[in-house]
């Protein structure tokens, strides 16, 4: 076990270190079929298509069937760009199978925007269906009426205004809507919105309108997407890049979680990514890239970081995403984040002010289980409840909350394990790892022996899965579909098994003791 824990200190100082190469993201088969689609040519990408046509369903559809709502996206589009591809061996099967997919499914807009909606959903799916419709024929598909009001909403407000700036969040989702290259400009890295599927329709548009040192810059930007993606496949790539504000954050906010943030071993690493955040960090916030606008999400956790650091930084960055006592992600969003406002939370009980809007926001948005749940960055239940619940206790020796307790044993799989889908994964077990831990230290002998026999059943779960140095790719991650920021969701996974590592070392006599209450 010493081993171990070693071994997995100095994979988590690696990662750290790594974080300066902009982010690793799991390939996205959204961003993907878009490159390939806006390429315009079948010529020398059959590579890629093969690994779109790889990832398809047997049922004919594309993303996990645990998670209907994040199939419809990559389904349409992997459909449109695999109709350009037909003389490939395998293309045209693959279209006939994904027709039928879509004919079969239900409507999640058919009457209400679901809030855990994907990222652009009202202005990509009436777009992309449209676009495949019009191809296809006669076949019966979803239409997703309750978006079409909200991206002719969009649509509108676009006209009123000019070329938005780079970073703009509605850049993001630029390949759904925009129609000249004059509409936007690239950013520092050579993005659109840090999307490769907005890019490379840039790009596509630009070809015979712009300078061609700007689309060399487009191309380069593509090239350094794909890498991150580490597929090995050219043109694969990820759903967003870089991501190098949120991986830095995330990673030492998850270390924190599972009482690693100070570390002797990890010190060094920490340092450095600290002195970034300080030197980066305006009084607009920070956004989840250097060249993005700011948002409450990753502002609230970067101040969290330096003030767990020791710095003491300025709550203002903040403020101007409040809105009536809540926190946008972003202004102008269609529904709040309840993570976005946990970490909101955190980030002002870690710097000592007043909190009591977003804590009765908290409170009214638990499920029927006292857990959080439908959050719109994350599509497991235990992202957000092991967060809230570091959030909630921060500051407060004598919070518990027996409910939460009860409910997150109760959710331990019988392999040991917790996950939202059909199985379990690491990454979920980490989060309700980084849950009891807290809880741990406010309960009496006979709750702490409780969490412990679930420790001890997590860790030969997690043991017995464990692979040095094996990067995820399971996506639980909210984008325009489901996505992995590998570097991210490894640190969470080697943070909660050193935590139960840890835990190990005293489960015996915790039971023990426990039990003979």
């Amino acid at each position: 076990m010493s081993a171990l824990s070693e071994q997995i200190l100095s994979e988590l100082r690696h990662l750290l270190n790594e974080t300066r190469d902009g982010g690793s993201v799991s390939p996205s088969v959204y961003d993907t079929a878009r490159v390939l689609q806006f390429s315009g040519n079948v010529t020398g990408r059959q590579n890629g298509y093969a690994w779109l046509m790889a990832q398809q369903q047997a049922d004919g559809g594309w993303g996990s069937a645990d998670f209907p709502l994040f199939r419809h996206v990559p389904t349409w589009a992997a459909l449109l760009a695999l109709r350009r591809a037909d003389p490939l061996p395998g293309a045209a099967d693959a279209v006939q199978a994904a027709t039928r997919f879509l004919e079969r499914q239900p409507d999640p807009y058919a009457d209400a925007v679901p809030e855990d909606a994907p990222v652009g959903a009202e202005l990509i799916l009436p777009q992309i269906s449209g676009e495949a419709t019009s191809l296809v024929g006669d076949v019966v598909f979803p239409r997703y009426p309750a978006l079409l009001p909200l991206r002719q909403a969009c649509l509108v407000k676009l006209g009123t205004v000019g070329p938005l700036p780079s970073g703009h969040p509605l850049l993001h989702s630029w390949e759904a809507w925009g129609t000249s290259p004059t509409t936007a400009c690239l950013d520092d890295d050579g993005s659109i919105g840090i999307s490769p599927a907005a890019t490379a329709a840039w790009r596509a548009h630009a070809l015979t309108q712009a300078s061609a040192p700007q689309v060399e810059r487009a191309d380069r930007y593509l090239q350094a997407a794909s890498r991150a993606a580490r597929s090995g496949i050219e043109g694969v790539v990820p759903s967003v890049w870089p991501i190098n504000v949120f991986e830095p954050c995330w990673s030492l906010y998850t270390l924190h979680l599972a009482g690693l943030f100070s570390h002797p071993a990890l010190a060094e690493a920490v340092r450095v990514i600290v002195a970034q955040l300080d030197a980066c960090l305006g009084v607009r916030g920070l956004g989840p890239a250097l060249h993005f606008a700011a948002d409450a999400d990753d502002t609230a956790v970067a101040l969290c970081i330096l003030r767990l650091a020791g710095r003491n930084p300025g709550a203002d960055a903040l403020r101007h995403f409040e809105i009536g006592g809540l926190f946008v992600t972003f202004p102008g969003e269609r529904n709040a984040s309840v993570s976005t406002n946990i970490h909101a939370l955190h980030a002002f009980r870690l710097l000592g002010k007043p909190t009591a809007g977003t804590s009765a926001y908290l409170e009214a948005n638990r499920n029927a289980d006292g857990l959080w749940d439908n959050d719109k960055w994350h599509v497991s239940w235990l992202y957000p409840t092991a967060h809230a619940i570091a959030a909630l206790a921060q500051g407060a020796p004598q919070w518990r909350d027996e409910r939460a307790l009860a409910a997150l044993l109760q959710a331990q799989r019988d392999d040991g394990g917790w996950g939202a889908g059909r199985a379990s994964t690491f990454e979920e077990t980490a989060y309700a790892l980084f849950a009891l831990h807290v809880m741990d230290g406010r309960e009496e002998p006979t709750g702490r022996a409780r969490i412990a026999l679930a420790v001890a059943h997590a860790l030969e779960w997690m043991l017995a899965r464990h692979e040095a140095h094996e990067l995820p790719q399971t996506p639980l991650w909210i984008g325009k579909e489901l996505y992995c920021p590998t570097r991210v969701v490894r640190v969470i996974e080697l943070a909660g098994l050193w935590l139960a590592l840890r835990w190990g070392r005293r489960i015996p006599t915790e039971v023990a003791g426990g039990i003979a209450q």
